[in-house]
């Protein structure tokens, strides 16, 4: 286990942001994990897992620790479900693709959503009607401080809208080192509401779809919106659909009667920051190398030598304009380093 300094890290962010770390190294099991935060407890740490879900907008004055735990198992067998738990370090859509292969369901709307298992909860990720939670039992992680490992189960880690513990009270003291889910073996719950999928089901004649179609047309269409990170730079989806008062809904509404949206609650409701985004004119703009996506407006990109200070620039001017045109702030889903 070696320690570098002065580490590029443009191909562990897929931004592909040049930057650099003080020190930084990778480790693959738990073990080397335990030993490398017992042995560097006076250094400032940065932990790194798939590098998906920020923007790094300077060099990392720290010891860059790169999660690469591997493995894939299943823990508990039922009737009608099964428990999987993945390492930390496995790709995400690698993951959701071996378990509709093995015909374990719950995860097919979330495929090809870039990054590694273990930065999943910290996100409660979601796409299409589904988030993390939905099939979340647990997941192991390690103390940085002790070095101690611990279980926290879904009540634990309190999930929310793109949110979890991890990002609030207990954010920058756990590394998640595995995740455990409930998926199902039979009577699979099919989740078409959203209206893409129901249109490319439709388009390909299938009537009674199974997971894998699920997870197909969703591969369909994230690959026809989003670019993929290995021949643009970008994050996925840069910022939060807002979630507003019915009240402020309302107001906003009768001056704009054509915004979609959706009823969360009998208070609550939420509003695409996509559509905010485009209908402020930003859709396809580019800046330099920093720009906005042609056919996603919550996808910033990186179009070859862009900054992370000039992506965040143009993060911060967006969020500006939407809140003049309609009143509503919309924030940033990704991490801002």
């Amino acid at each position: 286990m070696e320690i570098q300094s002065c580490y590029p890290l443009k191909e562990y962010n897929t931004f592909g942001i040049a930057a650099n770390a003080k020190e930084f190294t990778a480790v693959h099991t738990i073990d080397e994990l335990t030993e490398v935060l017992k042995e560097n407890t006076s250094k400032q740490l940065f932990i790194l897992g798939g590098g998906s879900n920020m923007l790094l907008t300077q060099d990392i004055d720290a010891l860059v620790i790169h999660v690469d735990l591997k493995g894939i198992k299943t823990t508990q067998q039922e009737n009608d479900f099964v428990h999987v738990e993945a390492m930390a370090g496995e790709n995400w859509h690698e993951f959701v693709l071996h378990c509709i292969d093995n015909n374990f369901g719950g995860l097919e709307n979330l495929s090809l959503i870039p990054g590694n298992v273990g930065t999943t909860p910290i996100q409660n990720i979601g796409a299409y009607g589904t988030e993390i939670k939905d099939t979340f039992v647990s997941c192991q992680v390690i103390e940085i401080a002790t070095q101690k490992i611990v279980t926290f189960t879904k009540e634990e880690c309190q999930f929310g809208y793109r949110d979890s513990i991890f990002k609030g009270e207990l954010k920058d003291k756990y590394i998640i080192t595995s995740v455990v889910f409930k998926l199902t073996k039979v009577n699979h719950k099919i989740n078409t509401a959203y209206g893409d999928i129901t249109t490319e089901l439709t388009k390909n004649n299938i009537t009674t779809p199974t997971i894998k179609d699920v997870s197909n047309a969703v591969i369909t269409i994230r690959q026809s919106k989003l670019p993929d990170p290995k021949e643009l730079g970008n994050s996925g989806s840069f910022f939060k659909n807002p979630i507003i008062t019915k009240e402020a809904f309302d107001r906003v509404y009768s001056l704009h009667p054509g915004m979609p949206h959706y009823v969360v609650s009998d208070t609550t409701v939420k509003v695409p920051a996509g559509w905010l985004i485009e209908q402020s004119g930003f859709k396809g703009k580019r800046f330099d190398d920093a720009g906005v996506h042609t056919k996603q407006a919550l996808v910033l990109v990186n179009y070859g030598t862009a900054t992370g200070q000039e992506l965040l620039n143009l993060s911060k001017k967006i969020q500006d304009t939407v809140y003049k045109n309609f009143g509503i702030r919309i924030e940033a889903e990704v991490n801002i380093i």
